[in-house]
């Protein structure tokens, strides 16, 4: 399993904002691109960036003295101080593009962050990030306010752990638990986009990707079966 990119990491939860990145220095390229380069270091290193119109980030970092890519910083067997030094720059110009560039959002896909804003408007809930530290600090959860439970919950994972068939999918993606009636979970998983539920009981929860392979009504309709199925139960019912 690779590590997981340093833009990654900046900007999984930010949006860019056109105006303010051609303000920043960013150029707009015939590929339909943002490009963005600026030495630092002391002019020892020279950082590009790339930026899809969709958001997705790629970045290099060159050393100026022989003109190759410093893959050091990317790297766990490097973990020498200069390497170090490096490492911290460059990400101290990735906190800087992503302060003038960009806004924050709660999760880093699209969909997640529509459901969200519906699940919102319908029940009056938004999420609480309970895990403080990585892997899990981007996960939130969606709970009852009578009852605390939760109904579900947000993930930034690897595509890869949700692979039916064992293929590999190195991306990362939100993915959201839900509780399900157990007499429905075979005919859930069978669907695409639907998987026997990440790090949770298969029989009672189930994992829906967010990546808009399901619409955002038909996973609200299975957000909207989860809320019921973990709501308190009325005395006497």
């Amino acid at each position: 399993m690779g590590v997981i990119p340093i833009e990654t990491l900046y900007f999984q939860r930010k949006r860019f904002l056109p105006e303010a990145m051609l303000r920043y220095g960013f150029v707009r390229d015939e590929e339909q691109c943002f490009r963005y380069s600026a030495d630092f270091m002391d002019g020892d290193f020279r950082a590009e960036l790339a930026v899809t119109d969709e958001g997705v980030v790629r970045g290099r970092v060159t050393d100026n003295m022989t003109g190759d890519e410093y893959f050091q910083i990317r790297s766990e067997n490097f973990g020498g101080a200069y390497v170090a030094s490096v490492r911290a720059a460059y990400e101290e110009l990735l906190a800087d593009v992503a302060d003038n560039c960009c806004v924050d959002v709660l999760f880093a896909g699209d969909q997640a962050n529509r459901v969200t804003a519906e699940i919102l408007k319908r029940y009056g809930v938004r999420p609480d990030f309970p895990w403080g530290q990585s892997p899990h600090e981007n996960s939130g959860t969606f709970r009852h306010a009578d009852n605390n439970k939760w109904f579900a919950l947000i993930m930034h994972i690897r595509g890869s752990a949700l692979q039916k068939t064992g293929a590999e999918d190195g991306r990362t993606l939100d993915a959201m638990n839900l509780k399900i009636d157990p007499a429905e979970a075979a005919a859930l998983t069978a669907q695409d986009g639907i998987y026997p539920a990440y790090h949770m009981n298969h029989k009672m929860w189930i994992t829906v990707k967010l990546d808009d392979t399901l619409t955002d009504a038909r996973v609200l309709e299975l957000v909207d079966a989860s809320y019921k199925l973990t709501q308190r139960k009325p005395h006497g019912g």
